[in-house]
């Protein structure tokens, strides 16, 4: 009788038994942790990069000047670090005067887009003077950090290697505008371009640099629309009346 009992529960735990390695397998699959998603790769970018650095340390240099400015809250306004500065730009000074170049070198890229040579001569003038003003005044830090450079008496422009060369399109551009003008007969002679170059930059320069303590005097907001629009168009009156023949 027991024999007949084995027999017949022995299919049953066979079955059971088969059974077993794979609920077990079921289970760990379940239990096990799905994979990771792979970390999306990072992208480096130094052109970016040293971009994002040029905007950040103007505005740092123009506040507080050379000595003053501090790479700590340039690297943290940036999210780089310290280390990544210097390995760019060298030391804070090889920073400084990267500054200096990106800041002359972006006014001359977009002065360069007035196709002035398509406009008869003294619309050209007027143009230009209207830029430079227009320039200066929406370009504060620029403003700023050039009257600090001058107050360093030029000392890391005189270090630069290509900052002649930045600013020899802008003298370019007003000797051929010069010449057009004389040919057409409509500027006086006797003029030099570098001369009149100095003008334009002059009366959009103070505009910006000398407005506080101007202001303060004079109690006037220079920064005020409606002063700036009578400023602006007294400002190239006055270069094309000086060219005008």
């Amino acid at each position: 009788m027991n024999r007949l009992v084995h027999l017949a529960q022995a299919p049953k735990r066979r079955r059971a038994e088969a059974a077993a390695p794979r609920a077990g397998l079921k289970r760990g699959l379940a239990s096990s942790p799905e994979p990771e998603p792979a970390a999306a790769p990072r992208t480096h970018d130094p052109e970016r990069t040293m971009a994002g650095i040029l905007e950040v340390a103007l505005r740092e240099f123009a506040d507080k000047g050379l000595s003053g400015a501090r790479i700590d809250e340039i690297a943290a306004a940036t999210r780089t670090s310290k280390r990544m500065i210097y390995y760019y730009f060298g030391s804070k000074e090889g920073l400084y005067l990267a500054v200096l170049e990106h800041s002359y070198r972006e006014m001359r890229r977009i002065e360069g887009e007035l196709t002035l040579d398509n406009l008869p001569p003294l619309d050209a003038l007027r143009r230009l003077v209207e830029f430079t003003f227009d320039h200066h005044a929406t370009h504060e830090d620029y403003i700023r950090i050039v009257m600090n450079e001058n107050i360093a008496r030029g000392k890391y422009l005189a270090q630069s290697q290509i900052i002649q060369a930045l600013n020899v399109p802008a003298i370019s551009a007003i000797e051929r505008l010069y010449a057009r003008g004389l040919a057409e007969g409509v500027f006086r002679e006797g003029l030099d371009p570098v001369d009149i170059h100095a003008s334009i930059s002059a009366l959009a320069f103070f505009n910006v640099s000398n407005q506080y303590s101007f202001g303060q005097i004079f109690k006037r907001d220079p920064s005020a629309p409606a002063a700036r629009a009578m400023r602006r168009a007294n400002v190239a009156e006055m270069v094309v009346r000086f060219v005008r023949r």
